[in-house]
């Protein structure tokens, strides 16, 4: 592995971690999900070894976060660190069909009008 693939996947398997323990699971359970094992995946946060590809899409769906976020290539902002659970939940309000979106945004609206 090359310097810059051992700091790309280092920066990767933190991300994945904090992913991970934002979202709730466990190594084991998020080892089982991907059917590999927990040693494997504790190599795959630790950024020893390189995750596939093809495990990437699964992970962003699973922590609901587009491919971008999962691996931190948006454009940066002022805030440094994963996104809040807020916005992700937010994203993922956003690619519900637009009859859910009014839905939540109704039940934010009495929430906010019943707050003030």
């Amino acid at each position: 592995m090359t310097l810059e693939d051992k700091s790309f996947f280092a920066a990767l398997g933190l991300r994945i971690a904090q992913l991970r323990k934002d979202s709730g699971y466990t190594q084991v359970q998020l080892a089982e999900h991907l059917a590999i094992s927990q040693q494997h995946m504790a190599s795959f946060e630790k950024g020893i070894r390189k995750i596939p590809a093809s495990m990437l899409p699964k992970l962003a769906q699973l922590f609901g976060v587009s491919l971008d976020e999962l691996m931190d290539t948006q454009a940066k902002g002022s805030k440094r660190g994963p996104a809040s659970k807020l916005e992700r939940q937010i994203e993922r309000i956003q690619q519900l069909p637009r009859t859910k979106q009014r839905f939540v945004t109704e039940m934010l609206d009495t929430v906010i009008q019943q707050a003030s």
